[in-house]
């Protein structure tokens, strides 16, 4: 042909036998994702056959990042970030430190330098947020609490991966690299301030100005009507700020459209711009595990066993102890604590890119490479197995391990009503379970009116702040029934739950009038279908609104049925039915 068609070729080959092979490895009842691993393998230079473009299929799959990203920004606000700081900050910073020593501890044993010791272990210690951001998705779990703690997480770590590819190059002289020219400590000392300030510009850049700007473009293009250019709009939003970010500032293309699409949230329009970039978010994330799968050559599987097994083993076992340990010592359950070391137990795309500079400064030997790479691929294919024995390993430590039930017995004081509570509060009263922007609205428009009300939050320094003023609150998941007993669910009138997880509102309900039959129940949701699958199986009302309007109507609701309640003697009856 008179032009070039390896893009085409890429993509036609990629898709295609992912197609293949990701419906193959679910008929397998296998994750989908292995299929897609496996089909970069049969198209990567390592196994014969045909090839496609790796640096095409790279520049793809960067696009994929730069979505999925933004897609998360869209359902994730800066007070998301905020409110788990004191996990994450801590919770990322010291397992970095476990995993990078568990490295350098195996690297220098087989006799590698300083330098790539400390490349090899920095590689291990940061997760994929792609692969993380497909397990909560699936899960239906990205929106929870427990959900956020993993995302914030992860942003950390993108954060501290940020500052070490900037600084490694300085540091590559000292590290033992003759391509590395040493810095004195001034010079270091100046680089390192001026990445910090690039970080803080950009991230203030977004937080002030992009936080009206960019609701405001979204707002016109979509007085158009034209829905080609409101999808325009997202899309050249997610990729030209990435792009943008990455050039002026110095952060990833990850870590700008994860702030894009965070100061995007602003717009009423947000649910719709997560809506219309699904599809193209769906398929370049294939583009991405396939492109994975291209670096592998399997043959270091043969040749290196035990090395490859001592990395799968400090990725999968390593930091899922110690990132369960971590959360488990901030006094999170046990699930949570589970949760978050299985979405922490595998590596991705900041490890490629460290892996590559290490090498390209001749401080990472060249089997290095092959050993990241393959625990990448083999943490990536059995990561969302880990998910799936979460709740039975859960169940066996709970019939086995006598310190797993002390863990579910709940000793934190914060998951109790202090004894000092009002008796108010402990008959007739909303729980409302979720105290996020709309479980705000709600509570203010209850103690307004006088209404009294219990919060059960996920967020133990919340619980903490609203006790500090007054207000009652238990800290615990609401799936759990101690939290709803201890929030005296047995004589409230009323259940709000306010949460945008959506998952677990059955079973919160099902227990829910397990303990008292009369209660009435008001649930938010996402989206009519879901709204009318709620009905029919919850038996409850349901609040389909945009976010702001949802929680006036919600606040609304719950004030009018207060007042009936109040000038009744009998208790309410149900209300079904959308609103």
């Amino acid at each position: 042909m008179p032009h070039s068609v390896s893009l085409i070729h890429t993509i036609a080959a990629a898709l295609g036998l992912a197609l293949a092979l990701g419906f193959l490895a679910t008929r397998l009842r296998l994750p989908a994702l292995v299929g897609y691993l496996l089909a970069g393998v049969a198209i990567g230079p390592f196994t014969p056959g045909f090839v496609a473009d790796a640096a095409m299929a790279s520049q793809l799959a960067e696009i994929g990042v730069m979505l999925l990203m933004f897609g998360v920004g869209l359902h994730f606000s800066l007070g998301d970030l905020l409110a788990v700081r004191k996990i994450a900050v801590p919770g990322a910073v010291v397992q970095m430190m476990v995993a990078t020593a568990l490295g350098m501890a195996l690297a220098t044993w087989w006799g590698w330098s300083l330098g790539g010791a400390l490349v090899f272990g920095l590689s291990l210690s940061v997760a994929s947020t792609v692969v993380l951001l497909r397990a909560l998705e699936t899960l239906g779990i990205l929106d929870s609490y427990t959900g956020r703690i993993a995302v914030g997480w992860l942003v950390v770590e993108d954060l501290a991966m940020v500052l070490v590819l900037v600084l490694l190059p300085p540091l590559a002289g000292w590290l033992g690299s003759s391509a590395g020219a040493e810095l004195d400590a001034a010079q270091l000392g100046r680089t390192v301030g001026w990445t910090l300030l690039q970080v803080g510009g950009f991230v203030a850049l977004m937080l002030l100005v992009g936080r009206r700007l960019f609701p405001w473009v979204l707002w016109q293009v979509a007085r158009t009507g034209s829905r080609e250019l409101f999808t325009l709009c997202v899309v050249a939003a997610a990729v030209g700020i990435a792009f943008g970010s990455a050039a002026l500032f110095g952060v990833s293309f990850a870590l700008g459209a994860f702030f894009a699409g965070m100061v995007m949230r602003e717009s009423e329009f947000a649910h719709r711009a997560a809506h219309e970039s699904l599809p193209l978010r769906d398929a370049f994330a294939v583009l991405f595990f396939v492109s994975v799968g291209m670096l592998f050559n399997p043959a270091v599987l043969w040749e290196r066993p035990l090395q490859v097994l001592a990395v799968v083993a400090i990725i999968m076992v390593g930091k899922t102890l110690a990132a369960a340990a971590l959360v488990l010592a901030f006094r999170y359950p046990l699930n949570t604590a589970l949760t978050v070391s299985a979405s922490l137990a595998q590596i991705g795309e900041f490890s490629f890119i460290l892996v590559a500079l290490g090498a390209s400064l001749g401080l990472l030997p060249p089997e290095g490479a092959s050993l990241v790479l393959a625990g990448a691929l083999i943490s990536m294919a059995l990561n969302p197995l880990l998910f799936h024995a979460i709740a039975p390993l859960q169940d066996w430590l709970r019939a086995r391990s006598a310190w797993a039930r002390r863990l579910e017995q709940r000793d934190d004081p914060l998951a109790e009503l202090p004894m000092s509570t009002d008796s108010r509060y402990l008959a007739r009263q909303v729980v409302l379970v979720g105290y996020g922007r709309v479980g705000r609205r709600v509570a203010g428009a209850l103690a307004a009116h006088d209404i009294p009300f219990v919060v059960a939050e996920q967020n133990r320094e919340l619980v903490e702040s609203l006790r500090a003023e007054g207000i009652a609150a238990v800290f615990g998941d609401a799936v759990e029934p101690a939290v709803l007993i201890q929030a005296h669910i047995a004589r409230a009138a009323m259940l709000v739950i306010a949460t945008p997880d959506s998952l677990n509102v059955r079973q919160i309900i099902a227990t829910a009038v397990t303990l008292n039959p009369a209660i009435e129940t008001v649930v938010r949701s996402h989206s009519e279908d879901e709204a009318r699958r709620l009905v029919q199986e919850c038996d409850s009302t349901v609040v389909f609104l945009a976010e702001d309007a949802l929680a006036q109507l919600m606040s609304h609701h719950v004030l009018e049925r207060s007042r009936e309640r109040q000038a009744r003697s009998t208790g309410p009856a149900p209300l079904h039915g959308p609103v």
